[in-house]
């Protein structure tokens, strides 16, 4: 899998989130994000336990990342729709794109948004389900 690096998050994703999903509600500077809760989050998919990954196939890499992005808080406000853009830039580095409306995405992400911390797997298991659904190959 093609990683997204802390770079292309400042460049694309961001100031994609910042120019085309206002909602009304500013995203702060990039500068203002946490330290280290964004490298925390672009890592997650990629753990280990035992030599073996927490997250072997590429949907569960990218649901993880799309939750953490999501439950982590890695900004202070804008989350949920950086990582959407976040969540569109990936996918695209690893030829796939989500073919969904932007505002069933973006109603799922408040629903992953509002999910238990303690129910972490189930949601992770469903957010699979979601983009094996609306996964698809991308034509650039």
């Amino acid at each position: 899998m093609n990683r997204i690096t802390l770079h292309e998050v400042e460049h694309m994703a961001f100031v994609l989130a910042r120019k085309r999903l206002s909602f009304n509600e500013p995203i702060p500077d990039f500068g203002t994000r946490y330290p280290s809760v964004l490298e925390s989050c672009l890592a997650a998919p990629f753990a280990t336990f035992g030599k073996t990954d927490l997250y072997p196939a590429f949907a569960s890499k990218i649901a993880a990342l799309f939750y953490f992005m999501i439950k982590n808080h890695p900004f202070q406000n804008g989350n949920k729709r950086i990582a959407m853009t976040t969540l569109f830039v990936v996918l695209a580095k690893n030829n796939k794109w989500i073919k969904v409306d932007l505002k069933i995405l973006y109603n799922f992400a408040m629903w992953v948004a509002g999910s238990p911390g303690d129910a972490k797997e189930e949601v992770l298991h469903y957010i699979v389900k979601f983009l094996d659904k609306y996964m698809v190959p991308y034509e650039a």
